[in-house]
């Protein structure tokens, strides 16, 4: 049963219960135990599982040391501590690891000089073991196993497959999971939850323990944690302190006026009020959403600021090396840095000491995400979590304020959890080959446990078995041999080949290996871009580089061939890889409030009534509302209000060129595949390509004639949305690339064999020609359907679009086709998507004016002369 716990104890309830000599620790430190801490300490000790959700610094993780410690003290003053692991920590993270092995050493140091004085001597050892450990270490542990061992999820299934490590696994009491909410949600998470159940299998009834930062719901990432044994879910405590600390929240714009200001005004402004928050404080974190603009702010602030700032400010992000990230976040520690800008590489909890203010530069496009990257300010117990977003659009500040809004109201987006992931699957089946024979049944059983696989179809599991088996023949053409062998009378399996374990051991693992792409016309190398980037392009889309245009035409393994492009905008944005998704709830939730506005409208409210309305209902200040109030007011008098239960379709012709602007705000995943689907159906319409903007507030359907809107919203329903989806991606990059990822992690491609490693562009080419095998086999061969299933439900979010599509077809979504002169407000920034490479920042901002122009003439009755946007202010 998965269950709140209601129950705090006592300090004195919980001091009687623990080792007497670390219950004097804890008095001598602490004085008393935190929230987190009454509520799971005796959760742990009395071996139930627990999931404690809690804030940065709140003592969490002593929470769930607390228990293990104190048995294993117990165990050792009773000469009973066995030369075996007792307790197994996970973390996403290998920095991580070695802060949580630093803070065990120090109570555990403390320990022992308190035991060496009563003349006892204390002897738990604690290691950690990742892919940096080293042979004479990992040695090292086999004849003196840890008590305590600190590992990733990666780690975890390898020495699960270590024959005589895993003997030291037999009997385990505890698995600590850090940082769940960030495992949970991806392909790492997948992998660690049939690692959880194979670890089960081992060593029956072990107790499990999961530390978050906020999340929602926690009930799933509960189940998540638990599993399940046999039809029902394992039992598990949930503590939630999450809303423990005082948030100090505020959005901020450094410019009063959106609209009629220049770029050099925006520029220094921003800067101008970062400088100012920075000095206010001791230490500042600011977070931006991309690794460039991480990069360029902290060029900018040494540069605009060269007095203030120089050894004292450090960048952070996953593209930096070890070493130079190692160093920032020791400095930070040690209070030697005043400010450090990051982009998501420090949002998880390592230890980085004190900061006073965290500041989020545009929105972080989760209500989750926003409070675990301002939770990392006030680390300690009773600080405030104090946390600014600064912001220089209009549709920011509504994104903001609405973000805003539901944080100090404890309105957390869902987190989504990947299910029946078939790569994943067969990355574990062959692993529970090589480490026993086991019977068939019995290995479906321990599969269905995992909460990711619980709804696992057994026609999709034997598929997985009979690719390992080597059923599929025509595979072995291209070099993929069976892994396992499959007895059909007694329905055992087992490894197959000598080198079994060594070819697992070298390919496991859920992280792709990425690399850059060259892009060439015909033999010409034009320059290279990044893989990533490279999944969103589709025949036809145009993009920038060097500053040049090029029409993508096709991909051959890592080389991109294309065409120049002259005078022709981009479909896709460089930046567009790196770019967070807008969550969908939150995307809901801008949505309620554009209803609301759209009613205060239609009622004619006055200016007064309409702005108190906004300040009241965004706890945003006056020149915040006042901002708010204009924008709306232009779009209602303009066009119309598009909201939850309206998508408005703007009809916009520019010289050859008709944009159709869909205002569909439910966010990137649910419109990469809104758009897709129109595209697909209009496309074979009309017998053209159609070229495609998007971002989380709506999308554009580019044509060179007036596309069937109507028509085609007819024809996608939500019955055929999967198949529809399907076909538009079936030739496409992103299917090409995501094939390399998942057969790579079903080990069809190995990327490292008897000691020579693939490249990335090598693995590219093979998963070409396996592409076209396995299609010639099924369309549904597992491999292939779990590629087509990451892009549709985790890339994409085909569950909510499917929502989207069924209110539309009963009626409660309306779907409005408009024909407008100008974009309308609502559209300036998705309008300007496809000109934002080519443009200057101030012809960004002038490009902004014009489209204003043209809305407040269009308002005001004026007429204006009709000429392309782009003509008019590249002449400026």
């Amino acid at each position: 049963m998965i269950e709140f716990q209601t129950e705090k104890h006592e300090d004195r309830e919980i001091f009687a219960e623990l080792n007497a000599l670390l219950s004097a620790w804890f008095k001598w430190k602490f004085e008393k135990f935190s929230e987190p801490q009454k509520y799971a300490i005796l959760n742990i000790h009395r071996h139930e599982n627990t999931l404690v959700s809690a804030p940065t610094g709140s003592g969490k993780t002593l929470s769930a040391f607390a228990g293990i410690l104190s048995e294993l003290l117990n165990l050792d003053e009773a000469g009973q501590l066995e030369e075996k692991v007792y307790c197994i920590y996970v973390s996403p993270l290998k920095a991580l690891n070695n802060d949580i092995e630093k803070n065990l050493r120090e109570p555990l140091n403390d320990l022992e000089k308190a035991a060496k004085k009563l003349n006892k001597k204390i002897g738990i050892r604690v290691a950690v073991r990742t892919g940096d450990t080293t042979a004479s270490e990992k040695q090292s542990m086999l004849r003196k196993p840890p008590h305590i061992l600190i590992t990733t999820p990666e780690s975890l299934a390898i020495v699960l497959n270590a024959p005589k490590f895993r003997e030291k696994l037999r009997e385990i009491q505890f698995v600590i999971v850090d940082e769940i909410h960030s495992l949970a949600s991806n392909k790492r998470g997948t992998h660690l939850s049939l690692t959880l159940e194979r670890l089960e299998r081992l060593s029956p009834g072990f107790t499990r323990i999961g530390l978050s930062a906020t999340v929602s719901p926690l009930e799933e990432v509960a189940k998540y944690l638990a599993g399940l044994n046999g039809k029902d879910f394992r039992n598990c405590k949930i503590v939630d302190v999450s809303a423990l600390k005082s948030l100090d929240l505020q959005v901020i714009s450094p410019i009063n006026n959106f609209i009629n200001t220049t770029s050099k005004e925006i520029f220094s402004s921003m800067y101008a009020k970062l400088h100012e928050l920075i000095q206010k404080h001791t230490t500042t974190l600011i977070f931006t959403n991309t690794r460039s603009a991480t990069e360029r702010v902290v060029h900018n602030l040494k540069d605009i600021y060269p007095k203030f700032y120089g050894a004292n400010i450090g960048a952070h992000h996953s593209s930096l090396s070890k070493e130079h990230r190692l160093n920032i976040e020791n400095r930070l520690k040690e209070g030697e840095l005043k400010v450090v800008v990051s982009s998501t590489s420090l949002e998880l909890g390592i230890d980085i000491g004190f900061i006073d203010l965290v500041v989020l530069l545009s929105s972080p496009k989760g209500v989750a995400r926003a409070l675990q990257r301002v939770g990392r300010s006030g680390h300690k117990l009773h600080d405030i979590v104090k946390g600014r977003l600064v912001v220089i659009d209009r549709d920011d500040l509504i994104e903001c304020s609405v973000l805003l809004k539901d944080a100090i109201e404890k309105k957390i987006d869902k987190l989504q959890i990947p299910e029946n992931a078939l790569d994943v699957l067969a990355q574990h089946i062959y692993g529970a080959a090589i480490a026993e024979v086991i019977h068939i049944d019995e290995l479906w059983k321990m599969i269905r446990n995992s909460y990711c696989y619980r709804n696992l179809e057994r026609i999709d599991f034997n598929e997985v078995i009979s690719y390992l088996a080597g059923e599929f023949y025509e595979l072995e053409n291209r070099h993929v041999y069976a892994k396992i062998w499959l007895d059909e009378e007694t329905g055992n399996i087992g490894k197959k080949g000598k080198l079994a374990r060594v070819i697992y051991m070298n390919n496991i693992g859920t992280i792709p290996e990425e690399s850059m792409i060259k892009v060439k016309i015909q033999d010409q190398v034009i320059g290279v871009i990044d893989e990533m980037f490279a999944e969103y392009l589709k025949k036809g889309d145009v993009f920038v580089l060097g500053g040049n245009t090029y029409e993508f035409k096709h991909s051959r393994g890592m080389t991109i061939q294309v065409n120049a492009a002259y005078q022709r905008p981009p479909t896709v944005p460089s930046w567009f890889s790196q770019m967070l998704p807008l969550s969908f709830d939150l995307a809901i939730e801008i949505g309620k409030f554009r209803e609301l506005m759209e009613e205060k409208f239609n009622l004619n409210k006055s200016k007064k009534e309409i702005a108190e309305f906004i300040h009241a209902y965004l706890y945003v200040d006056k020149n915040a509302a006042n901002a708010i109030y204009e924008y709306f007011k232009e779009q209602y008098l303009y066009s119309v209000i598009p909201h939850n239960r309206k998508i408005v379709v703007e009809t916009y012709r520019e010289r050859d060129t008709v944009n159709h602007i869909f205002h569909s705000l439910y966010g990137r995943r649910v419109n990469d595949a809104l758009s897709r689907a129109f595209g697909f159906v209009l496309g074979k319409i009309i017998h053209k390509d159609i070229e495609i903007v998007l971002n989380d507030n709506g999308f554009i359907l580019k044509s060179s004639e007036r596309l069937p809107i109507e028509r085609a919203a007819k024809a996608i329903n939500s019955r055929d949305l999967k198949y529809i989806l399907e076909r538009a991606i079936d030739d496409s990059e992103i299917l090409k690339r995501r094939f390399r990822h998942c057969a790579s992690r079903a080990l069809m491609i190995l990327r490292s064999y008897k000691g020579r490693t693939k490249t990335v562009g090598k693995q590219q080419m093979s998963a070409r020609l396996l592409l076209s095998a396995v299609r010639r086999i099924s369309e549904n061969f597992p491999i292939l359907k779990e590629t087509k299933r990451e892009i549709l439900e985790d890339v994409m979010d085909i569950q909510n679009t499917e929502e989207i599509i069924k209110l539309i077809e009963k009626g409660k979504i309306q779907l409005i086709e408009i024909n407008v002169n100008s974009p309308s407000p609502f559209a300036f920034n998705l309008f300007l998507q496809g000109y934002a490479d080519i443009l200057k920042v101030e012809e960004r901002i002038e490009f902004i004016k014009r489209m204003h122009e043209k809305v407040m003439q269009k308002i005001e009755g004026k007429k204006f002369e009709e000429k392309p946007l782009l003509e008019e202010v590249l002449k400026f």
